[in-house]
């Protein structure tokens, strides 16, 4: 027979993992002040994929209060998708940005899988880098200065970033890792179980603010580019990396947004 008091036990258990899960999920995604208990190392990020929705949620709040902050102070739509996108690469550290950036010059300026891998690496910028980065941060905002009230724009912006935060386990754990260090080969491998909570607890979350047929057709376009990016990272360098899955985040929150402007500029 099973005591009341083992019940309570397994559910504290189960909560102070859920916690410890975002926790590890926002110190490595994010540069707010998360304080995992305990020893956290690389691979811990493997179990904490059921965190990343949930993260997306909070980088999404964040970048819809800055947006519903400009639009009080009365500013033009255009700078108040701007601040929104500023304050969200403030709170990550512009890290799905820099992955954007760094797939886009290797694999554009790369023959080989190892010079596609090393170019990846480099701390400088090339010029197929800069043209990313200027046409993911132009497209965001202005898609987002388009959608019709502020309400709305806020509303897209924290579903886009929950839903594309929450297909990344999916890919960690279909695809091969590219290299036998950093971050993409360290963080380890998600079972297919956190893969799908992850994607489960994303969609639930990001369909209410997406809403209805949008949020369905929003869902299933950025699984599409998912597994387009997937291919296209399989065939250039047998993989992924962390870059990669900022690249597939930063693709999969353009697409949304142009899925919700399609239906409403």
């Amino acid at each position: 027979m099973v005591k009341p008091s083992d019940l309570q036990a397994k559910d504290l258990s189960w909560l102070s993992n859920a916690v410890h899960d975002l926790q590890t999920a926002g110190l490595f995604l994010t540069r707010l002040p998360f304080r995992p208990k305990g020893d956290i190392q690389t691979h811990d990020l493997a179990r904490a994929v059921r965190g990343f929705p949930f993260i997306g949620l909070v980088v999404g709040a964040i970048s819809g209060g800055a947006l519903m902050l400009a639009a009080e102070l009365d500013l033009h739509p255009l700078a108040c998708a701007f601040l929104a996108i500023i304050a969200g690469a403030l709170v990550t550290g512009a890290l799905h940005e820099d992955g954007l950036a760094d797939v886009v010059d290797g694999f554009g300026g790369g023959y080989l899988r190892e010079d596609k891998l090393r170019i990846m690496r480099d701390s400088f910028i090339g010029a197929y880098g800069v043209l990313a980065l200027i046409f993911s941060v132009g497209l965001r905002a202005s898609l987002l200065a388009g959608l019709l009230g502020t309400g709305m724009a806020v509303a897209t912006i924290v579903g886009a970033a929950v839903l594309s935060r929450s297909l990344l386990p999916g890919m960690m754990h279909l695809m091969p890792r590219a290299r036998t260090d950093g971050l993409g080969a360290t963080a380890g491998r998600p079972t297919g179980k956190n893969a799908l909570i992850a994607l489960f607890l994303g969609c639930v979350i990001a369909w209410p603010f997406l809403g209805g047929v949008v949020g369905i057709v929003a869902i299933t376009f950025a699984l599409i580019f998912v597994l387009i990016i997937s291919f296209i990272a399989n065939r250039q360098i047998g993989g992924y990396t962390g870059d990669v899955l900022g690249a597939t985040q930063q693709v999969s929150e353009i697409v949304i947004l142009i899925t919700v402007g399609a239906f409403f500029l």
